[in-house]
């Protein structure tokens, strides 16, 4: 692309990772800053797209790179038939860290998820710690059949003391959900749409509407193509979302990490309600860890409070920095 920005980095590219072209988008201002890795949502939503609402102050204290995660983006038009499991997408990550790291001349990076991204994240630093400064996770999921059950009841509630009965009939109808355990089959993913379309109309969980995709299409990086990448996603990653996703639980197994852990959270978010990461948060057991509850902030927390966020980040660099010296 041209850097009609005036940015000191500014890069798009295609690179080999893992036996297929995936896509990176790099910004900043310093090589010499840290190198912060961010692993989009969905699986199947990219977030490049939207780095021009709510990343001009970060790239003045990290170089950015989003990653088109398999799957997803422009990485899945590149190859319209390469599907993810779990097992790909970690060693694409794994792939991708270490294009980082020699490009940049890094001993280890910032690695953070939003939403799935959080998944992905929270799951690669318990496996690969040694690659990592620090992880930041932002709406993070700890429970997918906790987020749906608790993101449901608070939807009911909210229905129940508007005296919203069109509402509450469309929640009925619906019937059982999320069920006593999550399939995510075509016949979940229906009755999931419908309980997003309410829990959007009462400000629970992001909306993909009409003034969002206006904002997509002034990203610098737009094409076409995108949006087909977008309605292609979801089948795309049905593998990832059937056999991983739905049974993602972080109260199985140790809340240890080897790596300082940071959580982002909206006190908006119903999506992936902040209540439970901000309850599983109490028992981490890690070098530094520190939680930042943004007000007002929903499931899209770095547009809809992007200053906070901003400072969010800039006080984790700053406490990490510190600690370094």
């Amino acid at each position: 692309m041209k850097n009609k920005f005036g940015k000191p980095i500014l890069i798009e590219e295609y690179v080999p990772i893992n036996g297929i072209e995936q896509y990176l988008f790099h910004s900043g201002t310093n090589v010499d800053n840290p190198v912060l890795l961010y692993l989009h949502g969905g699986p199947g939503s990219v977030e490049s797209l939207f780095t021009h609402l709510f990343q001009d102050q970060l790239e003045k204290i990290f170089t950015i790179v989003h990653w088109d995660q398999r799957g997803a983006g422009k990485t899945l038009i590149k190859n319209k038939d390469k599907y993810p499991t779990i097992d790909l997408m970690l060693q694409d990550l794994f792939e991708v860290i270490q294009y980082l790291k020699k490009k940049y001349n890094k001993q280890k990076i910032v690695l953070l998820g939003r939403s799935w991204g959080s998944v992905l994240g929270i799951t690669f630093i318990k496996r690969f710690p040694e690659e990592i400064a620090y992880f930041i996770g932002v709406a993070q999921v700890i429970s997918m059949l906790e987020n749906e059950r608790v993101g449901y009841e608070k939807l009911k509630e909210l229905i129940l003391q508007a005296g919203d009965q069109k509402s509450l009939d469309k929640l009925e109808a619906i019937g059982d959900y999320p069920g006593e355990k999550l399939i995510i089959d075509s016949q979940f993913l229906k009755k999931c749409a419908k309980i997003r379309k309410l829990q959007g109309k009462y400000n629970l969980a992001g909306k993909i509407d009409l003034p969002i995709m206006l904002k997509v299409l002034k990203s610098p990086i737009f094409k076409w193509s995108d949006i087909m990448a977008l309605l292609k996603g979801l089948k795309a990653n049905r593998h990832v979302l059937g056999t991983f996703l739905a049974n993602f639980d972080l109260h199985a197994e140790p809340a240890d990490y080897q790596v300082p852990v940071y959580y982002i959270l909206g006190d908006q978010d119903w999506q992936a309600p902040y209540v439970i990461a901000q309850e599983y948060f109490g028992k981490i057991q890690a070098p530094r860890k520190q939680l930042f509850l943004l007000s007002g902030a929903g499931h899209r927390i770095m547009i809809d409070q992007t200053e906070l966020f901003t400072n969010a980040l800039s006080t984790i660099r700053t406490r990490e920095e510190n600690e370094r010296v």
